[in-house]
């Protein structure tokens, strides 16, 4: 990995797009800087509340990002962006009223409330500055609406409703009150998704998904942590002896009498006893089946993780290629320019005049005074 500065994290800031491929890249670099965590978030924060508006919400991928993929290292970008989420969180409601924008961070939001993440009263706090509400303003609403409420009982009390009817309806109102709550947070989500065609497949609830900006794709999910090289090599082993290459099940299968599986054999039976052979070898086939079925499955789910663990070393193995070529490209460099001083200096020696060629330009004249001859010489 190349060396941190704050100089090098901004240009990377900058170059950063909505890809799947550029977020994860940064992403990986990031973590693996993480001592400098604190002030990679303070740099984070001040250059989203610089970027324009579509791009915050690639900060913010970046961010989660960075924040689920960093927990098995340690907590430190947890704890470092708990700091700044708050605030940042509230720039952008006050600066930003894109309906996307605001459904996205709501379900970035939503997946880090299921993920355990953050608690529920973080987020809570953050959906609260996302869409500029206040506790107070809140709690207000809440003291006005349970005013009116009883207002509304006595009035229905006093017009001969009965005690049960008051009660009845307050819960009604109860009810309706949660109901327009949760109804006004996931608004514009909603809004969101509705816009988009109606032959589009709705996105899985652990994915943050959002439509492509500039022509990307954006991140649907976090990438995981990169598997060792011996653990990747031990999953790929064991993928060897799973069940779809176990010959012998197999064979066993395809020499299945054919009377277990038609059902117009049953018909042939002259007796109970060639019923009851039939009979056992149908839960013979059925045990052989159903063990197969269930190992199929668990290899299924072997491979959907080899697949992730795949795809993590890939995407770890490219970003340590991508950087061990633009170290390639500046040494390479570095070798062209002290190449060409080597030559420079090689001609300024050739050219400089042989000392051992030149004629003796003492011969014949006589010797300098010593300090001694200039001394006597004055007196």
């Amino acid at each position: 990995m190349s060396a941190f500065t704050e100089t090098a994290l901004i240009k990377k800031l900058a170059e950063l797009n909505s890809s799947q491929q550029s977020i994860q890249t940064l992403s990986l670099w990031l973590i693996h800087h993480r001592k400098h965590s604190a002030v990679i978030v303070k740099t984070w924060q001040r250059e989203l509340e610089s970027v324009p508006e579509p791009k915050k919400l690639t900060f913010m991928y970046l961010a989660n990002d960075v924040i689920q993929n960093s927990k098995k290292k340690g907590p430190e970008y947890g704890r470092e962006y708990s700091n700044v989420l708050g605030k940042v969180f509230a720039h952008i409601g006050e600066k930003c009223s894109s309906d996307k924008l605001l459904g996205s961070l709501g379900r970035i939001l939503n997946i880090w409330l299921e993920r355990g993440v953050y608690d529920a009263k973080a987020i809570t706090e953050y959906r609260a500055r996302l869409h500029r509400e206040s506790a107070s303003s809140k709690n207000g609403s809440k003291s006005n609406d349970a005013d009116a409420g009883e207002q509304r009982e006595k009035e229905h009390s006093s017009s001969g409703g009965g005690a049960g009817g008051s009660r009845s309806e307050k819960s009604e109102r109860r009810e309706k009150r949660k109901h327009e709550e949760r109804h006004s947070k996931s608004k514009k989500q909603r809004h969101h998704h509705h816009s988009s065609t109606s032959s589009a497949p709705a996105a899985p609830a652990e994915e943050v998904a959002a439509e492509p900006e500039n022509g990307h794709t954006p991140p649907y999910l976090p990438l995981g942590e990169p598997p060792e090289p011996e653990e990747l090599i031990k999953a790929l082993t064991s993928i060897e002896n799973s069940a779809s290459s176990d010959a012998d099940v197999r064979e066993r299968i395809a020499k299945l009498p054919q009377e277990i599986s038609e059902i117009s054999c049953i018909n042939k039976l002259e007796d109970k006893d060639k019923a009851k052979a039939l009979a056992n070898q149908v839960n013979e086939a059925v045990d052989l089946l159903n063990d197969y079925n269930a190992r199929l499955a668990a290899e299924m789910e072997e491979r959907t993780k080899l697949a992730a663990m795949l795809r993590d070393f890939q995407a770890e193995q490219k970003e340590l290629l991508a950087q061990a070529e633009t170290r390639l490209d500046e040494h390479k460099k570095k070798l062209t320019k002290m190449l060409g001083l080597q030559k420079e200096i090689h001609d300024h020696l050739s050219n400089l005049p042989d000392l051992t060629q030149l004629p003796d330009v003492t011969g014949g004249l006589a010797p300098l005074p010593s300090a001694g001859d200039l001394f006597n010489a004055l007196h």
